[in-house]
């Protein structure tokens, strides 16, 4: 069994005789809390983080109740050699040297460009030596362990804005961004003193161009979640910050393709000097938001051209371009229906009106999408037209429904549903999605003890359908990212912005757009099934790998079929399984396998084998 460098403790790996399976023992929690994570003004933290351990949880696991024998007569296990030691950060749909055979217009070579199937690697992506647990929530928000991201660069460029500083082995994020160089709270309240985040009414949140996403970082006190994205470019590793500290993230850019999140589903979205050129293309990028913006949603920015007037000079930049570039802004907001609430210092906030009436006064400028279907978006090109309002029969009625606040819209029945937008899908069986879930969680708790315990911070649903998951897992010490697959029967992914959850959308023939080791459990429900003729199963399942943490967990649920395969592919990628039966008895074909990833890094043992 491969080994951790550090011999600080006489306890080797080698001394246990198991891996707990859908969990990491409280041995290898602590030597991930201190051990791993203990270096320099990182230490006294990592020994608080320790002392918060429950050891009991490794007495209470039981894997043996309905254990489900498989079947190894198949054949020898395929062994996934690990992959060179350059992959360690490797992103196959936004890697730099690919990305540059594109053109630069619009940002094109930023955005997706997969690798065709000739080209995907069979391999293993290791963890960079010396990776470490990370902290768990919220001392993550504030500390990053520099063997887990070790890229400096940040830390001289955006010395002045408070970014990131480098401290004794660890990254401390002082809360500051280029826009709030003293600090997110401050600047949060201020845009909370007009956009109503303490009531709960505003729950989801866009932040393009996210940095190392401490906007998003510190929105949590407000109970908000926010969904940053960046591209992978000169700011080194910004996106992947971002996840080591907890905060959703996903490589990503405005360019020319639309984003992969459904129509209407942000209340708010967010531009701190973002870089994104918003007069450019007609105003095709503020078209794009609109489109994901709720009717009633707000629109932030901050920094150029705001308050350019005073200033220019501290930008470089010529007051006559400024001014123009504002003027374009101002001139689409209007076309959009967007009234302008708040304009103080480089703040600038509109609101999307409630609803529109396209027939009265309408502008010939405005040009209204054909398409019938606004969420059909997955590789479409951006359109230099306006998203329709949906219908209402009321001028005065919220287009898209009335907001309810959370938590109250996590459960509440969401309007796609009631105003039967979601063929096949009735508050009937939405009501009973929900109840589904919540006795497949309990029992998912019962098996892996450390669901409850801030463990797994960055959870991945990769088949979201409603959302019914992540609302029963529902906690301040974790997020769900809600992935709809592109080819799911049933495109649910707005219902799960209705209720107040975040997702995106994805195909797993593909690698998902972020780094790797980014986390820490992924669900799986159906993914296999779903994908069985579509692409190779062993593709998506080294996909997992590349994003799953060491000694991260992963639930699969499927058909026992399906799993035994399953199963069989992934204990070549040193995973330990363990299937049990479905909560109602063994009689039930769809079963559930645990798996574990184990701990190894670049350059230890190659060998797969657990022994």
């Amino acid at each position: 069994m491969a080994t951790k460098g550090n011999s600080g403790d006489n306890r080797s790996r080698s001394s246990m005789s198991v891996f707990i399976v859908a969990g990491l023992c409280c041995f290898f929690y602590i030597l991930g809390a201190w051990q791993r994570s203990g270096f320099g003004k990182g230490d006294s933290i990592a020994l608080e983080i320790t002392k918060q351990t429950d050891c009991s949880i490794l007495s209470n696991l039981n894997y043996e109740t309905h254990h489900v024998g498989i079947d190894d007569s198949e054949g020898v296990v395929n062994e996934f050699k690990p992959c060179s030691d350059h992959y360690i950060d490797y992103t196959p749909c936004q890697d730099q040297m690919r990305a540059m055979t594109f053109p630069r217009e619009n940002m094109n070579y930023r955005e997706r460009h997969c690798p065709p199937d000739e080209e995907k690697l069979h391999c293993l992506i290791p963890a960079p030596k010396g990776y470490v647990t990370p902290f768990r929530w919220p001392q993550s928000r504030d500390y990053v362990p520099y063997a887990n991201a070790p890229y400096k660069s940040l830390t001289v460029e955006k010395a002045v804005q408070n970014w990131i500083q480098y401290e004794g082995n660890v990254f401390r994020f002082p809360g500051g961004g280029t826009q709030f160089p003293h600090g997110a709270d401050a600047y949060i309240n201020e845009l909370a003193a007009v956009i109503p985040m303490d009531s709960g009414m505003v729950r989801t949140a866009l932040d393009t161009g996210c940095g190392v996403a401490s906007w998003g970082a510190y929105l949590f006190k407000k109970n908000v979640i926010a969904m940053s994205f960046a591209p992978r470019d000169s700011h080194e590793a910004q996106v992947q910050f971002a996840l080591e500290r907890g905060v959703p993230a996903v490589i990503g850019v405005l360019g020319t393709i639309k984003l992969p999140y459904p129509s209407r589903a942000f209340d708010m979205a967010h531009c701190s000097r973002c870089l994104i050129q918003w007069g450019a293309n007609d105003g095709m990028y503020m078209m794009e938001v609109d489109r994901v913006l709720r009717p009633g949603g707000y629109w932030v920015l901050s920094g150029p051209p705001i308050n350019w007037r005073n200033n220019y000079v501290a930008w470089q930049r010529p007051k006559e371009e400024l001014e123009e570039e504002q003027r374009k802004i101002e001139e689409m907001a209007k076309l959009l229906n967007w009234e302008k609430k708040h304009e103080k210092g480089e703040i600038a906030i509109w609101r999307k009106q409630t609803s529109f009436d396209y027939g009265r006064g309408r502008d010939p400028q405005l040009t209204l999408c054909e398409s019938t279907n606004a969420d059909d978006v997955w590789y479409k090109k951006m359109e230099l037209c306006i998203t329709p309002y949906p219908e209402t029969s009321d001028p005065n009625e919220d287009a898209g429904g009335a907001w309810k606040p959370f938590p109250e819209r996590l459960n509440a029945l969401p309007f796609r549903i009631s105003s039967g937008s979601i063929p096949g899908v009735s508050p009937e069986t939405y009501q009973e999605d929900n109840r589904s879930w919540k006795k497949h969680v309990n029992a998912y708790k019962r098996t892996n003890k450390l669901l409850d315990t801030g463990r797994y911070r960055n959870i991945m649903d990769m088949n979201a359908g409603l959302g019914s998951f992540a609302a029963a897992l529902d906690s301040p010490t974790l997020w769900v990212m809600n992935v709809m697959p592109t080819i799911a029967e049933k495109d649910t992914l707005g219902v799960i912005f209705e209720r107040g959850l975040i997702g995106i959308y994805h195909d797993w023939c593909e690698a998902f757009s972020t780094y790797p080791r980014t986390y820490d459990l992924i669900h799986a429900n159906g993914v296999f099934s779903l994908y069985k003729d579509k692409c190779d199963a062993e593709d998506i399942l080294l996909e997992m790998d590349r994003i799953l943490r060491p000694e991260g967990a992963v639930i699969f649920r499927d058909h026992m079929d399906v799993l035994v395969r399953v199963s069989k592919i992934v204990r070549g990628m040193r995973w330990n399984t363990k299937m049990v039966d479905h909560e109602d008895g063994p009689l039930v074909p769809e079963k559930v396998l645990f798996a574990v990833k184990r701990y190894w890094v670049a350059g230890e043992d190659n060998s797969t084998s657990s022994e």
